[in-house]
């Protein structure tokens, strides 16, 4: 949501910051299958995140963000090579601000997911007396309200509120306890007795032990056991809001559920499912939550799965842009019309100078040592100065103890594979290795297929261009088929499929089939056999669509004096009632607005790479940057 995922940055002015906190992910299947939604089409990373590691190397920006983006990737180092389209390019600036880049998933019915109503819903009678407490509202005073409120949202230096039971009955202390546990989530009550003075004493337990017993709330019978909700969050991936909501809700992470994860850098609007936790519970959250806000609460008795939905629908702003107006009617009817080619984007590949793809080429290779250094050795760029350390150490002694004292965040991949270096010992990579989450350690092997797809498909477009031809493959059902000349004859270039290299897929009978063999050789692994000494590295394959053609395409080009202010009227200002942006028809600055839905498992940057035709790496947008704000 990776961000925890690589996006296109630039230097932040004046934006709210959230709550960081850890992030966990789901494990993908390793049956072969056409590419379509395990996790999340759309926003740049909605395929996958990328691996945890890189939470070691935080964001930067400014000038430290801008020097260590010049050893970072480029397009052709991702075999990301080719367009589809005849119009001239022009330039403008992606993601200036998190705010320039919206998006709404798609739900599994077709619907577009909006944040426009924060009520909580009206139950049965039942239901309603039995999760009523009318007194509650009248146990606490104003000022005990006011000192909780600083307390939850830690600005209480005393670390907790004593509150003293006047008239002490067991009645009246557990409706405070109630109360404050209703009223303030992330609080958590026990009585006290101070000089024969019974107090009720509240504290943040948003911590492990309030992680491990959970406490039990009653739930009836007639409601449905999961509490479905949007969640509407700004410059904050999926996991880390899940692991916010968690912790000031005192449960687990896993407790939540979820269609797909949600770029960082964006503002995204996603439902989600939550476990026996009441709307009333969450629509609390929206007093003491910065850059999230939870809404259209509704019980259902199903959980959501990820893969449900139908796609998403982005609303991108590309500021500063040089096109005519006839240049960008061009650009975007041949989006619109023909579309884009479906390479992986470049958050798919990290941001440091070790690409992810090298570290699961060296897994598919079986070599360990190499796999470890990829990892661990220093490397040129800024980082942060407890990495740099970090890695200097494991450099000079090879000693993963010694190395791990130099990381305060050992939930990182380099953390957690020197703890299990530490454990396990350096002859033990591979159980070592295994110490980093299955999802993560996944995520270097399919960078790898990722690369090797973009790099066959631009041979594929530079050999045939944007028709069938004899030996392409096409889909009928889950499995491939090759076609024949006459069958090439009546097929679309939207109808071809090019393959993840694995043990269960068929690769094209023309020479681009062949290209395969070539580059795994050339790599050192052999494409006839891509089962792994440890199941968990066996990939079966995929097909993939060489072509995406958006959906619901519309554009306008808007002109504003203030390069600041936003550009996008979202969910959460249209319910404060906020005005939408005005702009200046005579206004300096000119931006491209467009809008369109995409399928899962697609990337957006490369829908805005057609159009713009510029390299969507962060090396290059943050050259861009650099130029535009200096």
């Amino acid at each position: 949501m990776a961000e925890s995922e690589p996006t296109p940055a630039s230097i932040q002015v004046g934006e709210k910051r959230g709550c960081p906190e850890d992030e966990e992910e789901s494990t993908p299947s390793k049956k072969p299958r056409v590419e379509s939604d395990h996790k999340n089409g759309g926003a740049p990373h909605q395929d996958e995140e990328e691996p945890e590691g890189e939470a070691c190397d935080e964001e930067e920006d400014g000038d430290t963000f801008a020097d260590m983006m010049k050893h970072g990737l480029t397009e052709l180092d991702v075999g990301i090579l080719k367009y589809v389209s005849d119009h001239e390019g022009f330039s403008g600036i992606l993601k200036e601000r998190y705010s320039d880049f919206v998006v709404h998933e798609i739900n599994k019915q077709g619907k577009v997911v909006h944040l426009d109503d924060l009520s909580v819903p009206v139950e049965s009678e039942e239901v309603h007396e039995a999760e009523q407490q009318p007194q509650e509202s009248d146990v606490l005073t104003e000022e005990q309200k006011k000192q909780l409120e600083e307390l939850q949202l830690f600005k209480n230096k005393e670390g907790n509120v004593s509150i003293e039971v006047v008239d002490d009955t067991k009645e009246k202390r557990t409706l405070v306890h109630r109360a404050i546990k209703v009223q303030f989530p992330g609080l958590e009550t026990k009585t006290e007795e101070k000089d024969g003075h019974k107090f009720i004493v509240a504290y943040h337990a948003a911590g492990k032990k309030a992680l491990a017993a959970p406490r039990k709330h009653f739930w009836p019978k007639t409601r449905g056991s999961f509490c479905h909700f949007v969640l509407y969050k700004e410059n904050k991936d999926t996991m880390d809001a899940i692991n916010v909501l968690s912790k000031f809700l005192r449960v687990r992470p896993n407790m939540f559920s979820y269609m797909g994860t949600k770029d960082k850098r964006a503002i995204t609007v996603q439902e989600i499912a939550v476990l026996k936790i009441t709307a009333e519970r969450l629509a609390h959250l929206n007093k003491c939550l910065m850059n999230l806000k939870l809404g259209n609460f509704c019980y259902k008795n199903h959980p959501l799965k990820l893969g449900e939905l139908q796609g998403n629908h982005f609303t991108v702003v590309i500021r500063n842009i040089s096109g005519t107006d006839e240049q960008v009617h061009r650009a975007m009817t041949s989006l619109k019309q023909t579309g884009f080619i479906n390479y992986y984007g470049m958050q798919r590949f990290g941001t440091t100078a070790v690409p992810t793809h090298q570290v699961g080429r060296a897994i598919l290779k079986n070599d360990w040592n190499e796999v470890v250094d990829l990892i661990l050795k220093p490397r040129p760029g800024a980082e942060k100065e407890y990495v740099v350390r970090c890695r200097e150490e494991w450099a000079k002694n090879r000693d993963p103890e010694a190395a791990l004292k130099k990381l305060p965040n050992k939930r990182c991949v380099e953390g957690q594979l020197l703890r299990g270096l530490a454990m396990y010992g350096k002859k033990n990579i591979v159980t070592a290795f295994g110490l980093i989450p299955r999802n993560n350690r996944l995520m270097y092997i399919h960078s790898y297929q990722s690369m090797v797809w973009n790099s066959m498909v631009s041979r594929r477009i530079e050999a045939f261009g944007l028709k069938a031809v004899e030996g392409d493959l096409v889909l009928r059902g889950a499995a491939a088929q090759i076609l024949s000349a006459e069958e090439a004859e009546s097929r679309s270039i939207h109808d071809i499929v090019m393959p993840l290299p694995g043990f269960d897929v068929i690769y094209p009978t023309h020479h681009v089939g062949d290209g395969y063999r070539e580059l795994l050789s050339a790599d050192g692994l052999d494409i006839d056999n891509m089962r792994h000494k440890v199941k968990d590295y066996s990939l079966a394959g995929a097909y993939r669509r060489i072509l995406i053609r958006p959906s619901d395409v519309s554009w306008e080009v808007i002109q504003y004096d203030d390069p600041r202010i936003p550009l996008v009227h979202t969910d959460f200002e249209k319910l404060e009632n906020k005005p939408a942006p005005i702009f200046n028809k005579e206004g300096k600055y000119r931006a491209l607005r467009m809008e369109f839905s995409l399928p899962p498992s697609t990337y957006a940057t490369m829908a805005i790479r057609e159009v713009l035709k510029l390299d969507t790496s962060i090396k290059k947008q943050t050259q861009l940057n650099t130029t535009w704000f200096n």
